[in-house]
């Protein structure tokens, strides 16, 4: 068993084929269930019996069904991830394209609103036991972000300092809009206006040496 670089714990060893296999089958089954009646129709015993696993099987993948649907979100970034990678945004500024890549992601969610009320609810219920799962949810979406920046150099603090407060918003505006508080229109509004962060935080180009 190797060390974690980043928590210095130790790693999972990793998942066999066949284990793999049976993850993903209980990450579709959950997901399946929360896309018909968000989060209180994920009960464990449903999400054993959909994913032909055993109850103790499913424990010993997830131990909560909170830790099963922030699973289930990072999978489904992880899937939205790959898509923009085939399809980057088009916008012309960094900022332009993370507000375009940010709405792609919000209208993928707003197509499974009750999968996306479950998965949101599961992340504001997680404690301190799902922190490797959400911290893994918010590497996914910086990941997501500054690919869209589409950047040549390696981020600064004030960039990433911006990518966080994006992450926040648009957090935020996902809850607002799940609640009926915000517009479809208001939270492109939002999104937009924080993304110009991005522009203010981008250093200047290098200039060479006058002549």
């Amino acid at each position: 068993m190797t060390a974690d670089a980043n928590t210095g714990t130790p790693a999972s060893p990793p998942l066999t084929e066949r284990q793999e296999a049976r993850r993903r089958r209980i990450l579709h089954a959950s997901a399946q269930l929360a896309s018909r009646g968000g989060f209180d129709a994920v009960q464990m015993r449903e999400v054993a019996e959909s994913s032909s696993v055993a109850l103790g099987t499913l424990y010993r993948y997830f131990p909560s069904k909170v830790h099963l649907l922030v699973a289930t979100m990072q999978d489904q970034l992880q899937h939205m991830h790959t898509t923009i990678r085939k399809r980057p945004p088009g916008g012309e500024s960094p900022a332009e394209r993370v507000a375009e890549t940010l709405m792609r992601a919000f209208r993928a969610l707003q197509r499974e609103p009750h999968l996306a009320d479950a998965m949101v609810r599961a992340l504001t219920f997680a404690d301190r036991s799902v922190s490797p799962e959400v911290d893994t949810v918010s590497r996914l979406t910086t990941a997501i972000i500054l690919d869209a920046m589409g950047l040549t150099e390696p981020p600064t603090a004030q960039q990433l300092s911006a990518v966080r407060v994006i992450e926040h918003t648009w957090h935020s505006a996902l809850i607002t809009w799940l609640s009926g508080r915000a517009s479809i229109a208001q939270v492109k509004i939002d999104i937009e206006t924080v993304c110009r962060l991005i522009d203010l935080t981008t250093p200047p180009p290098k200039t060479g040496p006058a002549q």
